[in-house]
């Protein structure tokens, strides 16, 4: 089994993986160029600094959660000098069944927070918990799954929270508080 610091190794960096994107490329690329940090959190990420901290991210490019979820993080990164790198879930199934969502789902993005010596400091995901509450609620006008509307209004469901990833900034903020607590504890 690889230790941390050997997966950080084993990952890409972050440019390589959003230059090789497909799917959500530029909505990735879009919350990342209006994402701001606040200028107010300056001592929260002098502090974040000096914990020399590193991040793996499990991901992969078709996931929504992680094209909202990883420009915020970037911008984060940048801010408090953290290298980021992207495991990809689906060949990498060894780590990511270490970080399953309540024990059994594979839920992307995972982001693992290392420090110099590969030690596991903090882990944070795949959702906000206020972005959880958002989903769920969405979620929950669908029929059951073996009704023969499912199909059609899940696509529904899942373009209108694609949309919402990609231009509410209220959701955002509630990433970017939810990763600060989650550092904060670091």
């Amino acid at each position: 089994m690889p230790t941390l610091n050997e997966w950080f190794e084993k990952g890409i960096p972050v440019q390589d993986f959003v230059e090789s994107m497909n799917v959500h490329k530029e909505s990735l690329q879009s919350i990342y160029n209006r994402f701001q940090v606040s200028e107010a959190d300056q001592a929260f990420f002098e502090e974040l600094k000096a914990k020399d901290l590193r991040a793996i991210v499990i991901t992969e490019d078709w996931c929504g959660d992680a094209m909202m979820n990883e420009p915020i993080l970037m911008k984060m990164a940048e801010a408090a000098n953290i290298e980021i790198r992207m495991v990809l879930r689906d060949s990498n199934l060894e780590l990511m069944d270490q970080y399953l969502t309540n024990g059994t789902a594979r839920s992307i993005p995972i982001f693992i927070f290392i420090d110099k010596n590969g030690e596991e400091k903090a882990v944070w995901g795949p959702r906000a918990p206020k972005v959880q509450e958002f989903v769920m609620e969405l979620r929950s006008v669908l029929p059951p799954k073996e009704d023969e509307r499912f199909e059609a209004e899940q696509k529904e469901v899942f373009k209108k929270i694609t949309q919402a990833f990609t231009e509410d900034e209220k959701l955002w903020n509630e990433v970017y508080s939810s990763l600060k607590e989650t550092l904060a504890k670091a």
